[in-house]
């Protein structure tokens, strides 16, 4: 199992989630990283080095690295973008979880990702001034945060229909993405949609999020 954290994170927080115990307790190998621009790795600081799949291409070598010849994702918010892309580029994926996502990754021009690019490159935008306040708090690489919303990949209908591993969409009741999530489980040939109580930062760390994932990679 590798679970590929969201933003401004890094894999140490999926430590605080039911479902990385949980997967342990159950005997899974369970591989956590930090992706480039966060955590431990390598905080490139040019659009190049986020660009043309670089992160999903980092954990395609990780795994080659390891040896392992099949391998089951988890993605988070963010995390499930990234997981996305490794379902269209490596054949080795088993199977893949994606939570708290919606369709807006789909669209190369998504504002939602612009706008999050934009006030971490120094622009004035009202809603995101406490996240921008977030990141300075914790003392994060700023710059190279923008730097993975500028060069963030998007992946079309027709690429996601094309897929054909299974596929687990998981939402949070609260979460604004939960239409959009519905919508985005219909798309895979192989998708199927749940549910667990909770906002956005909190449905992950559920024990209902880990039951879902148990679930699935049973049947």
């Amino acid at each position: 199992m590798v679970l590929i954290h969201g933003f401004i994170v890094n894999g140490e927080s999926w430590k605080k989630t039911a479902v990385y115990s949980d997967l342990l307790a159950a005997g899974y190998k369970v591989i956590i990283l930090d992706q480039r621009g966060n955590g431990k790795s390598d905080k490139p600081q040019t659009a190049a080095a986020y660009a043309n799949d670089a992160e999903a291409r980092d954990i395609i070598g990780l795994t080659k690295m390891l040896r392992l010849k099949k391998y089951n994702v988890v993605g988070y918010s963010r995390g499930s973008i990234i997981s996305v892309r490794l379902l269209v580029l490596d054949k080795h994926v088993k199977r893949a979880v994606l939570g708290g996502i919606g369709t807006g990754f789909m669209d190369p021009e998504w504002p939602r990702r612009k706008m999050f690019y934009r006030a971490l490159s120094g622009d004035s935008i009202p809603e995101l001034q406490q996240m921008v306040k977030n990141v300075q708090a914790a003392g994060l690489d700023q710059h190279a945060l923008a730097l993975l919303q500028k060069e963030q990949p998007s992946t079309s209908g027709q690429e996601l229909s094309k897929i054909k591993q299974r596929i687990l969409i998981l939402c949070g009741t609260e979460d604004a993405e939960l239409d959009e999530a519905k919508q985005l489980a219909t798309i895979f040939k192989n998708g199927k949609f749940g549910t667990m109580p909770g906002d956005h930062g909190a449905a992950v760390r559920t024990a209902e999020f880990s039951r879902h994932i148990l679930d699935f990679l049973k049947q």
